[in-house]
């Protein structure tokens, strides 16, 4: 591709990992060189435009971006008060929590679960990224669907206990939860998602007070012990607690 366009091959390498902006010229040269055409351009000058913004933010329903975060991610932090992390989610926690925030069309659903569980196979790659999800017990006492969904997600968090670090009831983080990736060569990026936008924030002040929120979580967290020893406690509690029906499946 250098050869063809006359250039330097490291202006090829630096322009498609994202570590120098290209010219429209050079944008031009590129987009012709492989064949797309004018309506191709203008459509890609329009996203490339905020590509090095250190604040983005997207439509709540536009997942692609997060998803290419996640798949090229070297490590990943995350911290969700409110509910458990998409990554651990099942397809029926999903499904409810949709449906409970009434944010999104009803015929939509089936595709965002679908593409929320389909997120989920970077956690079985050999080269997954390294993760840790540091989710409040009191998102895990919010009843998402009936008492068999909640069974079954207790059942997928304890499963993947070794990514997970539970912040006790009683700790209050005054934090409405983000998720921060890291990379090998590139910027890191944190992530927050809200109910009608996505933001994507590579700002080092930011970046850098988000590391400071997870220093934090790592203090008044349980350890990896404790918190598979607290997952077990949801996923077998005493039997009175269920009306004689038994301890659920450890």
């Amino acid at each position: 591709m250098a050869v063809r366009l006359g250039w330097h091959p490291s202006k090829v390498t630096n322009i498609e990992k994202g570590k120098a902006r290209a010219s429209e010229i050079d944008l031009v040269q590129f987009l012709t060189m492989c064949g797309k055409d004018i309506d191709f351009f203008e459509d890609f000058r329009r996203r490339y435009k905020t590509a090095f913004d250190e604040y983005v933010v997207q439509v709540h329903e536009d997942l692609r971006t997060v998803a290419f975060a996640e798949s090229t991610a070297e490590t990943m932090t995350s911290y969700s008060p409110r509910g458990v992390p998409g990554l651990v989610q099942t397809p029926e926690y999903a499904d409810a929590l949709y449906r409970l925030g009434g944010f999104v069309p009803e015929e939509r659903i089936p595709n965002l679960v679908r593409f929320r569980i389909e997120r989920q196979a970077i956690l079985r790659r050999h080269d997954r990224p390294t993760c840790v999800f540091f989710v409040h017990e009191l998102a895990l006492r919010q009843k998402v669907g009936d008492d068999r969904i909640m069974e079954d997600q207790y059942a997928k968090l304890l499963f993947s206990a070794q990514d997970i670090r539970l912040v006790p009831a009683d700790v209050v983080v005054p934090s409405s939860g983000c998720v921060l990736w890291s990379y090998q060569k590139a910027t890191s990026v944190a992530y927050c998602e809200a109910d009608l936008v996505n933001v994507f924030v590579e700002d080092p002040g930011a970046i850098a007070r988000t590391r400071l929120l997870f220093d934090h979580l790592d203090q008044v967290a349980l350890d990896a012990r404790q918190s598979r020893a607290k997952l077990a406690e949801y996923v077998s509690p005493p039997r009175e607690e269920f009306d004689g029906r038994g301890p659920r499946l450890a």
